[in-house]
Parts: structure tokens; sequence; C-alpha cells
């Protein structure tokens, strides 16, 4: 069976502006301005601390009833100027406040403090809380464990999906339950933590997934919180050693040309690669830079297809890929597609659906994360093919696309 997730943000706004022509200020407040506030200190708002603002409109991405968060707590978030945000509410009954529900909460006479290290907005009562829709779309946000940790604040208490493995591999049989750690392939780790009474606890965790769930941060512990079993998504494999694939070791003017005719292949930690119609991209703020220095940048507006090209195999199968991915700078989208070869590169199979839905750095500066899965036995390679569109018009998109941190996952 073969699948592909292109993750993207949540979209929805809030704003706090002041209204030039009356000179009043906005009675909303958005959860990154609200965050901002806290100093170290508890604080207690009301209209003249709070900036004027006198609510909060968010969207709930918690799930109280299967009881995976501090009892009577909802997790919440909004978006501002691109700048998404969450906070944890305390409320009187948690129950009456669904995943998905879009709620509007009174802050005057709440205090916003932390508590066992995270960000708390506490509540008087379900008064100050109410839902004005339900059943909302919600999609968790890519984030690599190095970005969680490094830039934490940005996520606590949203909704994200972080792809990793289990260590120590868990045996067949293991649960969720506890404390697992989650680790990336260059050794960054975080902790997956299910609480003892969560009504999926004694659920079986897989070796490497795509791990959803709530930013949580618990004294000086980094956690992830799923909400669901299924938060568990695109089970798989483990990681093969010495992968992602982060095309750092090379210095980029190895590769400075797009098509540099007998040269397009390049020596890799992970193995030799062909570059066609592909350069290392260095540029911080328009190259997809995942991690480390380097990114890949493949040319626009050509007839011919571009290729990113393992030119050795992995020795035991495949149940997984993931790369990021997005349009360079403020670059049109693209269409490119992932292909797999079972002999040595002779023939080249398509796997999942072609993705289209790369972004400009204007739209945001987080790179996607596509997700394939795959049943494939045996020695295999893989290669990322551009389609070569043609020139970019009315109807065709064909701008450069960045891509980083190529990941495959062993046989699962």
């Amino acid at each position: 069976m073969w699948a592909v997730l292109a993750m993207s943000t949540l979209l929805m706004g809030c704003k706090e502006d002041i209204n030039e022509a009356i000179g009043e200020l906005n009675p909303e407040i958005s959860l990154y301005t609200l965050r901002s506030l806290y100093k170290d200190a508890d604080l207690q708002l009301n209209e003249s601390n709070a900036l004027g603002a006198k609510y909060i409109r968010a969207l709930v991405v918690s799930k109280a009833e299967n009881k995976n968060l501090p009892e009577n707590t909802i997790a919440v978030q909004n978006i501002w100027r691109n700048q998404r945000r969450g906070v944890l509410v305390e409320v009187a009954d948690a129950s009456k406040f669904k995943f998905g529900d879009s709620v509007q909460i009174n802050i005057d006479g709440t205090k916003l403090m932390r508590k066992e290290g995270i960000l708390l907005l506490s509540t008087v009562d379900n008064q100050q809380v109410s839902v004005y829709s339900s059943n909302n779309s919600v999609s968790p946000l890519a984030v690599s464990v190095e970005n969680l940790k490094s830039r934490f604040d940005e996520f606590e208490s949203t909704y994200i999906d972080v792809t990793a493995d289990v260590e120590p591999e868990p045996e067949t049989g293991a649960v969720l339950k506890g404390d697992k750690i989650l680790i990336d392939g260059d050794k960054n780790e975080i902790t997956l933590h299910t609480e003892y009474n969560a009504t999926f606890a004694t659920k079986p965790i897989a070796p490497s997934a795509s791990f959803r769930g709530i930013a949580f941060r618990q004294d000086d512990k980094l956690q992830i919180r799923m909400q669901d079993y299924s938060d568990m998504a695109y089970a798989s494999g483990k990681l093969y050693a010495g992968w992602p694939e982060t095309f750092d070791a090379v210095d980029a003017s190895v590769k400075g040309s797009y098509d540099m005719k007998d040269k397009n292949d390049v020596v890799f930690p992970t193995g030799q690669w062909k570059l066609y119609q592909a350069i290392l991209g260095t540029t911080a703020g328009r190259d997809r830079i995942v991690s480390g220095k380097n990114a890949i940048r493949m040319q626009q507006n050509l007839s011919v297809d571009g290729h990113v090209q393992m030119n050795f195999d992995v020795p035991n199968g495949a149940s997984k890929v993931t790369l990021w991915y997005g349009s360079y700078y403020t670059d049109r989208s693209c269409t490119f597609k992932l292909e797999y070869s079972t002999d040595q590169g002779a023939t080249w199979l398509q796997t999942g659906e072609p993705i289209t839905d790369a972004h400009p750095t204007s739209e945001s500066l987080n790179a996607k994360q596509a997700v394939f899965l795959m049943n494939v036995q045996g020695a295999v390679r893989f290669r990322i093919t551009k389609l070569g569109l043609g020139t970019s018009n009315n109807v065709i998109n064909n701008g450069r696309l960045g891509l980083d941190d190529i990941a495959i996952y062993k046989s699962y």
C-alpha cells in the first residue's frame, strides 16, 4: 500500500491592531502576543495589562477524554501573522471542549503562569470559555526534533508532528505507557510521554512513526503527548544508520552549477548521489535548509526532468521515505515525485502521488514534510524527480524546488 502525506500549516488568523481611524485597541489578543506578556512571574490579566484586549479566539487541539494531559486542561492554538502559538488552559470541566472546537476565552481575571514548567492560562470557571463553532479541521505542524528542542517556546502547547525512531527499539508487544525516547538521525532526543491511565496507554508502539501530539513541558523535560492512538501515524521500521542525508558534508562549491555534464555525481556520507539540474544551496531564508548549512536547490522552467538520485542501494528494503521541501524563496510551486528502483537503477517506478504544493518562504519559512509509505523488500534505491513542465505561465507552475534531510526507513 502506497501513501503520501504533505504536512501543512493550519490556516487560522487573528489580529490585534490599533484602528487608526478611531484610536481603539482591538479587543482580541493573539496567543503570540499573550505569551509575550509573561515575564517569569504570575500575571493576573485585565484590559490594562493585556493591551486593551478582552478575549482570545483559538482552536482546541487536545482530547481531554483520552486523559493524556493534566486533568481539566485543554490545549488551544491560533495563528497571527504566520506566527502559530499555543497555550494550556485550565478549565473547570475539560470534557465540555472537543478537538476541533473554536473557542472564545474571556481573559479578564484569568491568570497567566507557569505550572511545573508549562505556561498555563488559569480561568475562573467554564463561563469564561465558550464554543462558537465545532468540527473544524486540525492539521499538525511537522517539526524536526532538532527545531523542536531549539525553539520549543514557539511550539509549546501546539499540535505537532515529529518523525522519529523509538530508542532503544521496542520489543514486539511493547506498549506506549510511560516515557519513551524518540531520536532522529542526528541523535537529537525528545520524550514521548503517555500517562498510565490514558485510554491508549496499553496499545503497542512501533519502532518508528510520525508521532503527533501536544508539545508539552514538564519541569525541565520536553515532551510530546499524543491525544489518540491514531496520532502514531505512518508506523515503519527504524531509520537506516547514517540517515537522513543532510547534504552538509560537501562544500557547496563542489556542485555549484545545475548541470555539470560529467560531474553531476557527488559523494555524500550515505553514498554517491546524482544531482542533475540541482545544486547545493546555502542561502538562509531562501534555500530550504532544515538542518546544517546546505540544502538541495533544483532548477526552474526546464522542459527536462531533474533528479536527486541515489547511485547506490540500501540493503534491507524500505517501509517509509521522508523528506522536507518547499519552493526556493518566492518562486512558484512545481511538481515532483518519488521513484524507486530494485534493479540498481535500470528501471524506476513511482511511489505515492506527485506533490504540487511547495510553498514560498513568504508564506512560511518552515519547510513541509512529505511522508511516503511502502513495502519494498530487498535492495532498493530512490530518487526525487522534478518534472520538466516547461516555463511557468498562467497554467504551469515550475519554480525552483528546495529539498533537505532525505530519510529512508527499513522494511517493517
